[in-house]
């Protein structure tokens, strides 16, 4: 299939997607769906709620922070006592080291799946599924918690209440996660992805007199979570680029309809539990235009020569650059993967980003730097969003001299510091944690190339991290105690000091009464509002990470090829520390 017609499939599986799985959605989180309350309401009665036991948005987010803490402590456990469990672990694996289990369970619990680790060298396929594929679900099922939390705060009149965290993430997990991930799991094993538990295979070449382990595991139901749950932790440590995971153009095109389904079905969640489709429609279409000019700038620039073969005289090479992709996929789709990945907090990748032509790698590290909105992760895209909707609309009340109101709710001082700090908080973590690995020796020696491009791998990990993505230029050495504590750190920050803020912004608006509409309200449904979030998104992303960007991926963009040597990312530094860039 070319790559017109796999953006042709791509828009219709998506549109049918916004309709149907948005309306099912929202009656999902408004408690029309039962089918499968004889799990749910054990559940519920195991942790001691109902439904009908509503939390404010202080008691919300304390049951997420408790949650979080046991998925924390239960997870590192299994991860450290791996060598001690026999089920399931035919190769007899032993213990994840701390730091790196440290690091792992991080990961998966704020829906990141960054991965300093090679997955069929490392997990047990216990640790694979009762540890690591149980919370791709269920740290996805958070952040569509908190996304609907703050969807009630906007819908809501003078309520004292937000939902119950505990029933919204039951939900989420049961009726909108588990039935996809078991449908599309079908499906890719049907395709070629291995799904078994028998351990891997063992091949002896009697004629050459050569033995090879080939690794075999559960892959195929935990790669449709995966991809579903915007999570992008792999079985295999070339990711969705490996066969087993991702055998097809066929499981290549769902992947990338999974990743995008959900989040962008929540612009349909947000119109109708507001009471406005229209709502809804205008940061699809903001989502849409970021996403489309991104997949399009990031194809064209991985569809011409890599600057370093033309250098090297190669001026012969084929269009396109085909380093690190698979041919069974080619440039212009792999880079369509990247994006729609990149753009979701999905981190999963069918190709070796770090060989990415330099704007190439620039279209995937701008595409988390503007706060991965478009679609973003699951529930993460939407109130992320919303966040930045919050700033547009008092922007627009500015302009027009009037106290500015979103959905009817005044948006006032507290509501706009809660939305600031909430839109700030990962450029800071992510340029912070980024000058201290440039500036110190342990973070110096992580990065593989010298120049520009070394500091681009540097840069790119603590966005994706920071960003709760998990994508990596592969040629960053992540398994260092420097990168896991630090990289920890990114991921929890970039994950709950977004959250909390969102959730008081929920219960603030929640509480607040509706304002009529008059002549004088700014309206938030047309396009001169869709061109003010689009511009309030480019500009904090442009304006805080540009100069970063101007010393990695711009710069090696401009040196056109240059070599610069085998040495690690220190004399690039100090060149720059002395004012010089060569």
């Amino acid at each position: 299939m070319g790559f017109f017609w796999t953006i042709v499939v791509l828009v219709v599986a998506l549109a049918v997607a916004w309709r149907y799985l948005g309306a099912y959605m929202v009656a999902v989180y408004e408690g029309r769906v039962h089918f499968f309350g004889f799990l749910e309401r054990p559940i519920y009665r195991a942790l001691g709620t109902s439904p009908e036991k509503e939390q404010n948005w202080k008691r919300y987010g304390a049951s997420m922070i408790i949650f979080t803490g046991v998925s924390l402590l239960v997870t590192y456990a299994l991860l450290r006592i791996q060598g001690h469990i026999g089920l399931f672990n035919p190769q007899h694996l032993s213990a994840v080291p701390s730091p790196l289990a440290f690091n792992t369970d991080i990961s998966f619990i704020t829906n990141t799946n960054w991965q300093n680790y090679g997955g069929e060298t490392t997990m047990s396929y216990f640790s694979q599924i009762g540890a690591l594929t149980v919370q791709q679900f269920m740290s996805a099922a958070v952040g569509m918690a908190v996304a609907v939390a703050l969807i009630r705060g906007f819908a809501r009149k003078e309520s004292a209440t937000i939902g119950n965290f505990w029933v919204d993430a039951v939900r989420g997990a049961l009726y909108v996660l588990l039935p996809i991930a078991f449908v599309a799991g079908l499906i890719f094993v049907g395709q070629g992805a291995v799904q078994t538990l028998a351990g891997p295979a063992h091949i002896h070449d009697a004629l050459n007199g050569v033995a090879q382990t080939i690794a075999l595991g559960p892959v195929g139901f935990m790669e449709a979570i995966k991809q579903l749950g915007t999570n992008g932790g792999g079985f295999f440590n070339a990711n969705s680029a490996h066969p087993f995971e991702n055998p097809t153009g066929l499981t290549n095109l769902l992947s990338i309809v999974l990743l995008l389904c959900i989040p962008f079905a929540f612009t349909y969640v947000f119109g109708k539990m507001v009471g406005s489709l229209r709502q809804g429609i205008a940061v699809l279409v903001a989502m849409v235009a970021l996403f489309g000019v991104w997949v399009g700038f990031t194809a064209y620039a991985e569809h011409q020569p890599n600057p370093a073969v033309a250098a090297a005289g190669q001026v012969h090479q084929p269009t396109g650059n085909t380093t690190g992709k698979e041919v069974r996929f080619g440039d212009t789709s792999s880079a369509l993967f990247g994006v729609s990945s990149t753009m979701t907090s999905t981190g999963s990748a069918d190709a070796a980003y770090d060989s990415f032509n330099p704007m190439g790698g620039f279209g995937l590290l701008t595409g988390m730097m503007l706060g991965e909105v478009s679609p973003g992760g699951v529930g993460s895209g939407m109130y992320t969003i919303l966040l930045f909707a919050i700033i547009a609309v008092f922007i627009g009340g500015l302009m027009i001299g009037r106290t500015p109101e979103y959905l009817g709710k005044k948006i006032q001082a507290r509501e706009v510091k809660l939305a600031g700090l909430g839109v700030l908080v990962m450029p800071i973590v992510v340029l912070v944690l980024t000058a201290i690995a440039v500036s110190t020796a342990a973070g110096r020696a992580g990065p593989l190339n010298a120049g520009p491009h070394g500091f681009s791998e540097i840069l790119y990990a603590m966005t994706s991290q920071g960003n709760n993505n998990g994508s990596a230029f592969g040629g960053l050495t992540g398994d260092t105690n420097f990168y896991n504590i630090v990289g920890s750190i990114a991921m929890l920050l970039g994950r709950f000091a977004i959250m909390i803020p969102v959730l008081a912004l929920a219960g603030a608006l929640a509480a607040k009464n509706v304002v009529p509409h008059s002549l004088g309200t700014f309206k938030t449904d047309n396009t001169m509002f869709i061109g003010l979030l689009l511009g309030v998104i480019i500009i904090v992303g442009g304006l805080t990470f540009f100069p970063a960007l101007a010393l990695g991926p711009i710069v090696e963009q401009l040196s056109k090829g240059h070599f610069y040597g085998t040495g690690l990312i220190g004399p690039f530094i100090s060149h720059l520390t002395a004012g010089r860039l060569f």
